[in-house]
C-alpha cells in the first residue's frame, strides 16, 4: 500500500500522497532530532511512513472517518510495534477542538510532522485560508500544533521548527515562515482570549514573540499577578515612557552604564536599585520563575519615579545624555525580559 500512494495525487503543486509521506518522514526525523528523541527514530519513522496507507483501503474508502483508526487495527495486525500503531491513529489528532492528543511520544512527533508539513506546503504554495473558507483546515493543524507544543511541554522553539520543515519540500515552495509564524501566534492570541486572558495580558506577552510556546501560560500569569501589585500602573506607564524616549534616541541605544558619569542623585539611585534588582529578576527568570521575577522588579517603582522627576535625560553634554539613555536601556531590558508590560497601559 505503502506504493500505491504514489498514485494518489496529493495537490497539484505539492505532488502525490507519496511524496507527501517522504516529507512528513523527513520532517518528523528532524523534531525527533530537535527533542533529544533519537532513540525513537525507528518507530516514529515507520510510523510516518504507514500513516496514510489505510487511505488505500476499501474500508476507509468505504468510510472516510474510519482513517487512522483502521490503520491502527491493520498495524496491530501485522504485529508492528503498539507505539507505531498508536501513532498511526493519532497522527490526525487532535481532529477538532477540545480532542484529546495523541498518547504517546511517536504520536506526537508524527502529528506535529503531519501538521507542519499541511502548514508549510500550504503556506508556501501561498494557498491561505481567505475569510470562512478553510479547504485544508489550516486553522484546526495550526491550533493542533499549538496545543501539542503547550499541553506537551514541548522543548521546541517555534521559529527553528518551521525553518527545519522547509528542506523537506526541496524547491516546491517558498520560504513562508514568517507568514506562518505570524498565523500562529494569531491563531495562539485568539485561543487565549478564549481561554478568559484579556487582550492587554495577551498582546503583553505575545509582543516579544515567546518562542517556547509551552511558557506562553506562566507568562500570562505573571503579568496578571504583576498587574495586581500597586506599583504596577506606574512601572507599565514608566516602561511606556522609555521605550518612546528609546525610539526617538539616534540610532540604536545599548544597555551600558558608566557609573563615573552619573551626576544626580536619582540615577545614582536607580543604577544601584538595579544592580540590586535586576540579577535577583535575572535568576527567577532562569528558573522559570516568572510570577517571582516581575514581583521583583516591582521595587523598582520608586527610584524610576525619582528619576523622571529630577533627571534631564537629553543633557547638553553628549556623554551624561548617552549615559542616561543607556541606563534607560538597562531598565528597559530588565523590565521586558518576560512581557512588554507598557502594553498594560490602557491607550
Amino acid at each position: 500500500r505503502v506504493e500505491a500512494l504514489d498514485k494518489v495525487v496529493y495537490h497539484n503543486k505539492l505532488g502525490t500522497q507519496g511524496e507527501r509521506v517522504q516529507r512528513v518522514r523527513a520532517i518528523a526525523k528532524s523534531i525527533a532530532q530537535q527533542l533529544g528523541a533519537t532513540q525513537l527514530g525507528k518507530q516514529v519513522d515507520q510510523a510516518a511512513q504507514l500513516a496514510k496507507t489505510d487511505l488505500i483501503t476499501d474500508m476507509v474508502g468505504e468510510f472516510p472517518e474510519l482513517q487512522g483508526t483502521m490503520g491502527r487495527y491493520y498495524a496491530l495486525n501485522d504485529q508492528l510495534d503498539a507505539a507505531v500503531a498508536d501513532a498511526i491513529e493519532d497522527h490526525y489528532k487532535p481532529r477538532f477542538a477540545g480532542d484529546v492528543l495523541p498518547r504517546g511520544e511517536v504520536g506526537v512527533i508524527v502529528a506535529l510532522a503531519d501538521k507542519l508539513e499541511t502548514l508549510v506546503g500550504m503556506f508556501g504554495i501561498g494557498n491561505l485560508p481567505t475569510g470562512d473558507r478553510d479547504p485544508f483546515a489550516l486553522r484546526r493543524h495550526a491550533l493542533g500544533v499549538i496545543r501539542m507544543l503547550v499541553e506537551k511541554d514541548l522543548p521546541l522553539d517555534l521559529d527553528t521548527l518551521l525553518v527545519s520543515t522547509l528542506p523537506a519540500f526541496g524547491d516546491k515552495i517558498e520560504d513562508a515562515s514568517a507568514a506562518l509564524s505570524d498565523f500562529i501566534y494569531d491563531r495562539l492570541a485568539g485561543s487565549l482570549r478564549e481561554q478568559g486572558f484579556g487582550a492587554q495580558e495577551v498582546e503583553a506577552v505575545l509582543a516579544y514573540r515567546p518562542q517556547r510556546l509551552a511558557d506562553v501560560q506562566k507568562r500570562l500569569e505573571a503579568v496578571r499577578a504583576f498587574a495586581a501589585l500597586p506599583e504596577a500602573p506606574a512601572l507599565a506607564a514608566a516602561n511606556k515612557r522609555v521605550g518612546n524616549i528609546l525610539k526617538k534616541a539616534d540610532g540604536p541605544v545599548r544597555a551600558r552604564v558608566d557609573e563615573a558619569l552619573l551626576q544626580e542623585q536619582a540615577e545614582k539611585d536607580l543604577f544601584a536599585a538595579l544592580q540590586t534588582v535586576a540579577p535577583k529578576a535575572d535568576a527567577q527568570f532562569a528558573e522559570g520563575d516568572y510570577t517571582a521575577s516581575l514581583q521583583t522588579l516591582a521595587a523598582l517603582r520608586t527610584p524610576v519615579d525619582a528619576f523622571f522627576e529630577h533627571v534631564m535625560v537629553n543633557a547638553e553634554d553628549p556623554a551624561l545624555k548617552a549615559n542616561r539613555l543607556g541606563l534607560l536601556a538597562t531598565l528597559h531590558e530588565a523590565m521586558n525580559r518576560i512581557a512588554d508590560l507598557s502594553r498594560l497601559v490602557a491607550a
